[in-house]
């Protein structure tokens, strides 16, 4: 097909195709080789919806589709294997019902735990959500069908989601918010990318130039098609000007009669069209192209997908005394407790909400493990959001008189629906007060208490976690997680999960609890670089659990670290063996420190891992690659990625805070020098290689270095005098420096 006979469509035709045909369809002209796209949502579970009954929150009903544990859970396997292989399976489900595009990855930073749509995203590091993006759009668009990353850019919030200004200075922008969709773009290159609602800096996402076209295409490369998120455009000419390719959905021909109107007055140019009108065409040939009609999935195979993703997604925090696993086998009296059990709160609410081909829960899969085992349930507490404090004191009672005739209790507790979902965000980060007031009755009735939480961001553990002497976070483990989590609890299954969100003591330890969600319209940024475990660590606060942290049934020893130059980056490479007498999974997690750093960097930051399987008594060498562009930062003066020479600190270990083993590796920096002129400081100019030796020959002319003379280095006096503009010594009485000398020194640096 010839893509270029879209451009010699009529205006109005052409205008036509930047905006929907219906909620999930784009404009088609067969006649100029332009099919329709048919698109979907679907980041962890396929929601196709037929036409009449179609909208982007997730009221309406769809068509049964397998639901894969979402983006909080499968991110906590740190396995871009296993989300390469969920991702596949999801392509060969759009392929079924005709999908050709399926609106995911998504991720954005978990910036705050009070985000209503954390559930949809990855990890508050960059690193482990580009790399689990890339795994899921390689694994998604290995199957013909288009992958749709979003939300670009800086959509960390659900509050004011369609008007908010993300207001966020040039480093953390470019190093934690933009640095895991450049990653998935460059090693990708999914074939759209959505833009997201809010305002960055004051601009919105859907008509920012620099967003879309200086970053996205001149520096990233980006050849695909840029779609709105569904209601995100807010001036279509605007957009399309700025490189938003397609208004999602249809605005019921509004869009595109401006965007006729705007050529034909002369404010919008036809070439920028005809740029926009090449990208669809080209997209929607892509599409047929990767269609295969007929395609059938395997429901069965696609559920024991979703419950080894959901196995290998649970972290097992806590387990003192190895209370876990329980023997299946055994007679021993089982209490299991909490609705959740017999009810599971499998996914999250909103536009990526599944209808499940089918659901396990966890009590029927426990009944169905432990035949020998004595096993009796009481809800607890309901699910309904009505206080009735009878009826809650009632199951109460019950619950405990459960506990205290049991061996040991399974206790299951989360967060409700109605806590977190996307169009609104969380306001703490508490269990409902009912669930804790069980938790604390069950406890005192009988010690032996393993909690199963389920709830799609963190909760606040502190408060009740030295009661119990294990806890298994599962997440939202989608369809097959209630089967997942016994398997876990009797060990047919090791737990292998590590957080990628840090638990912290209390909500107040939070990076942006101050700034967060703002007011008038904008939020700051004010934590800067420092989210996540970066802000834990920079202030050295307690936690209740770290970044990377997850317990096994086994354990493991590292030795033999070492670090090579590796292509201008770094190879590390360590022994890990199972000491233990099970067989596990591993991951091995690589931090790396920039010490005596030109720009403030974090205490240190996430740069590799490897998961790996061993038997017991088992041994392997793991390597880990850390690229050259790992050690960049990006400079603000030099507008640039910038790998400053140093020796830097390699940390391996099993997570942010259990660091094993440690090495030092210089690794070559980029040339560059940063300009100095009148404005700059002393400090500034002595740094400079070519200024600096020509003002250190100036300061030291007789009566000049008296004046230094004054000022040792490390004195109030000398501080003073680095902090002083180069401009301000021609003003000195005391300093004989001219107008004439500063010239001399512009012309001097300006030649080099």
């Amino acid at each position: 097909m010839n893509t270029s006979n879209a451009t010699q469509l009529g205006l109005d035709q052409k205008a036509s195709l930047t905006s929907g045909a219906g909620s999930w369809a784009t404009v088609a002209y067969p006649e100029a080789g332009v099919p329709a796209v048919v698109m979907s949502d679907g980041p962890h579970g396929l929601r196709f919806q037929e036409e009449e009954e179609a909208d982007h929150l997730g009221f309406s009903s769809s068509a049964p589709a397998t639901c894969f544990p979402p983006s909080v859970a499968l991110g906590s396997s740190w396995d871009p294997g296993l989300a390469h292989r969920v991702a596949a399976a999801l392509g060969l489900e759009a392929q079924s019902f005709g999908v050709n595009v399926l609106l995911g990855p998504g991720i954005n930073i978990k910036r705050s735990p009070l985000c209503g749509r954390n559930f949809e995203y990855f990890s508050e590091d960059p690193l482990l959500s580009g790399e689990l993006g890339v795994a899921w759009v390689n694994g998604l668009q290995a199957q013909g069908v288009g992958a749709s990353l979003k939300h670009f850019a800086a959509n960390n919030q659900e509050t004011d989601r369609l008007t908010i200004s993300a207001d966020i200075a040039t480093r953390p922008l470019q190093e934690i918010y933009l640095r895991a969709f450049r990653r998935v773009v460059l090693d990708a290159r999914p074939w759209t990318v959505m833009c997201s609602y809010n305002q960055i800096n004051g601009v919105y996402a859907s008509q920012n130039p620099w967003l879309l076209t200086e970053v996205l295409r001149d520096d990233w490369g980006f050849d695909g098609v840029v779609v709105s998120d569904w209601g995100a455009v807010v001036n279509r000419v605007k957009g399309l000007a700025a490189g938003l390719d397609l208004e999602m959905p249809t605005s019921s021909g509004a869009g595109p009669a401006q965007v006729a109107a705007a050529v034909r007055s002369g404010q919008l140019g036809e070439d920028v069209l005809d740029r926009s009108v090449t990208r669809l065409a080209e997209l929607a040939v892509k599409s047929e192209l990767g269609a295969q009609p007929g395609t059938i999935f395997d429901a069965t195979a696609h559920h024991a997908l979703a419950r080894e993703a959901a196995v290998r997604s649970a972290v097992l925090l806590k387990n003192e005394g190895g209370i876990l696993p329980l023997d299946p086998a055994t007679g021993q009296k089982i209490a299991v407790i909490g609705e959740f059990a017999r009810t599971p709160r499998y996914q999250g609410a909103g536009s990526s909400k599944v209808v499940p081909t089918r659901l396990d829960n966890a009590l029927d899969a426990i009944k169905g493990l432990a035949l020998n085992a004595e096993i009796r349930f009481a809800p607890g507490f309901t699910l309904d959001d009505t206080p009735d404090p009878t009826r809650d004191s009632g199951l109460c009672r019950e619950a405990v008189r459960t506990a205290a005739d049991a061996d040991v209790v399974l206790l299951f507790l989360g967060l409700p629906a109605s806590y977190e979902s996307e169009g609104f965000d969380r306001e703490h980060i508490e269990l409902p007060e009912e669930q804790t007031a069980l938790l604390e009755a069950v406890s005192s009735a009988n010690r032996n208490v393993a909690v199963v939480l389920s709830n799609g961001s963190v909760v606040r553990l502190s408060g009740w976690a030295d009661r119990v002497p294990a806890i298994l976070e599962s997440w939202l483990g989608g369809q097959a997680g209630g089967s997942a989590t016994a398997d876990l609890l009797f060990g047919l299954a090791n737990p292998s999960g590590r957080l990628t969100e840090t638990i912290p003591l209390r909500l107040e330890d939070t990076p942006a609890y101050l700034d967060f969600p703002g007011e008038g319209g904008h939020v700051s940024y004010g934590e800067g670089l420092f989210v996540g475990y970066r802000h834990y660590d920079a202030r050295k606060l307690e936690v209740s659990y770290p970044f990377g942290h997850g317990l096994s049934y086994t354990s493991f020893e590292y030795s033999d670290l070492r670090v090579d130059n590796d292509d201008g980056g770094a190879r590390l490479t360590v022994t890990v063996r199972n000491s233990g007498d099970r067989a596990g999974r591993e991951v091995v997690q690589a931090y790396v420190q920039a010490p005596c750093s030109r720009v403030q960097r974090p205490e240190r930051e996430l740069k590799g891992f490897f998961p790996i399987e061993l038997q017991p008594g088992e041994a392997a060498e793991v390597v880990i690659t850390v690229p050259r562009d790992e050690f960049a930062y990006y400079d603000t003066t030099a507008a640039a990625w910038l790998v400053e020479e140093l020796e830097y600190s390699f940390q391996v270990g099993a997570s942010s805070r259990d660091l094993r083993l440690a090495a030092a590796a210089r690794i070559q920096g980029d040339d560059f020098v940063a300009p100095v002129d009148r404005e700059s400081n002393i400090g500034q100019w002595l740094s400079h290689p070519v200024g600096g030796p020509a003002l250190q020959s100036l300061l030291e002319q007789p009566v000049l270095a008296s004046y230094r003379a004054g000022a040792p280095e490390g004195s109030s006096q000398h501080k003073a005098i680095m902090g002083t503009r180069l401009g301000q010594l021609a003003q000195f009485a005391r300093v004989p420096v001219t107008e004439e000398d500063l010239d001399a020194l512009m012309a001097l640096v300006s030649s080099s």
